[in-house]
């Protein structure tokens, strides 16, 4: 049997709380992780409430402050352990989710193509809650590795587990992936890598890519799903002293306090059984403690020596896995062709918390075979997920987003105005010059 040789992954889903990001706490989270033998050649980051919501609904140079903290991160993380250079290959957003993807410098060659997507699924279908893809062509010799990336935020609260999975239905009819060129690489990213470098990461963007409608699920590609998910491990609020049996730092699985008795109740590892969200998606074994919700005081004390001495929750919602990274695998096809390619996950963790978020990040690194999957004959893989989706494309996805982006800007707008320091500056302002106005135009008609 011959030997496989694969390409690595690591990918960082990190609910951002609206805040500016601390690069010097992120950078050396990361530099942690990036830190051995064999560097990731692909860097994935799935970001959710990356800044508050007129700066996310506006978009554009509203971003550009919030996502450049996490171009300082990575290159800081890599300076601090000289490794070679990430670039940032391509940045998108849709309202408050977004993600970046870097890849390491002596790879950018090997970018062939870009798609990208989005789709929002919060209140009319704008992006207070939502999802963004990208799916990147990798050259394999005379190949083409295809990997998809999406990064999403699914509907809060405990009670709201079916809105969760119609979300979920939402994100697969209405994600739609189409090609894009250097001509729509952000502010930021160009800010961030030379012009140069963006022209030549996607100077081979193809002519020849499937102009049809391409959802997350198609035959040839691979899926990473990451995001602020939100199921929770409960479907009702805690009451007042359920917080004393909230999971506490301890190694003993019989300790009542050991995560492990909470995460039986965990809302998606129960709807991935039944089939009714994720479909066709798996996970790693979960070896870590809830990523959500920790308290003001645990934020203040995250970079303290106190931090990890006792976990200090919000009291009024149920510790939770909501920030998880799942995968798709190998089609039956691809197994039986190459019977030792397999997709490796070397870890699945969550990082120390930061003081900007009531949210710890969740990362994973995984090793995909570096070989493209095949297209399948003709009565291979007749049930794979991958030919037959869960839910068909919506027809009017295009239409839908078209619609939903111009009420983003409107309550953007407003937001802006009513919900910011600049936004009140003008408002002021306004005030003012009609008030002056006012004063003298009546001046002029009593003379």
């Amino acid at each position: 049997m011959a030997s496989v040789d694969f390409l690595k992954i690591l990918v960082v889903t990190f609910n951002c709380g609206r805040q500016f990001l601390k690069p010097a706490t992120f950078a050396q989270q990361l530099s942690n992780e990036l830190y051995g033998s064999q560097r990731p050649e692909i860097l994935v980051l799935s970001l959710q409430e990356i800044a508050p919501i007129a700066h996310s609904f506006l978009g554009g140079s509203y971003l550009v402050r919030y996502f450049l903290r996490f171009f300082l991160a990575v290159k800081a993380a890599t300076k601090a352990i000289e490794y070679g250079n990430y670039v940032p290959l391509i940045t998108r957003n849709v309202g408050m989710t977004g993600c970046i993807i870097f890849v390491l410098e002596e790879h950018k060659s090997k970018i062939r193509w870009i798609e990208s997507a989005g789709v929002g699924v919060g209140v009319q279908g704008m992006a207070n809650k939502g999802a963004v893809g990208i799916r990147l062509g990798y050259a394999v010799s005379e190949e083409t590795l295809e990997l998809a990336f999406v990064a999403a935020h699914l509907a809060p609260m405990e009670d709201a587990l079916d809105r969760r999975n119609e979300d979920w239905m939402n994100i697969v009819r209405g994600l739609v992936f189409t090609p894009t060129n250097s001509k729509n690489i952000p502010t930021a990213a160009k800010q961030t890598a030379t012009s140069d470098e963006s022209e030549a990461l996607l100077a081979n963007s193809p002519e020849d890519v499937d102009q049809r409608p391409r959802g997350i699920y198609t035959p040839t590609s691979h899926l990473i799903f990451a995001g602020d998910l939100n199921y929770r491990t409960s479907s009702t609020g805690p009451r007042p002293s359920d917080h004393f049996a909230f999971p506490q730092p301890t190694t003993e699985p019989t300790d009542p306090h050991h995560y492990s008795h909470l995460l039986r109740n965990d809302q998606l590892t129960s709807e991935l059984k039944a089939d009714r969200t994720c479909h066709g998606l798996q996970e790693a074994p979960i070896d870590f403690p809830p990523s959500y919700k920790y308290s003001t005081r645990a934020q203040l004390l995250a970079e303290t020596d106190d931090a990890n001495a006792k976990w200090d929750w919000a009291k009024h919602r149920w510790p939770s896995w909501c920030d998880r990274i799942l995968y798709l695998d190998l089609p039956s096809w691809m197994k039986a062709e190459m019977p030792g390619a397999k997709i490796e996950v070397e870890k699945y963790t969550a990082l120390p918390l930061t003081p900007s978020s009531d949210h710890r990040p969740v990362l994973l690194a995984m090793r995909v075979p570096l070989k493209a999957i095949p297209t399948p004959e003709e009565g291979q893989g007749a049930r794979d997920l991958r030919i037959r989706p869960p839910f068909e494309i919506d027809p009017l996805w295009r239409k839908k987003r078209k619609v939903a982006r111009r009420k983003e800007i409107f309550v953007g707008l407003l937001a802006y105005l009513f919900l910011t320091w600049e936004g009140n500056g003008i408002l002021l302002a306004l005030a003012v010059g009609m008030l002056v106005g006012w004063i003298i135009l009546r001046s002029m008609l009593e003379v």
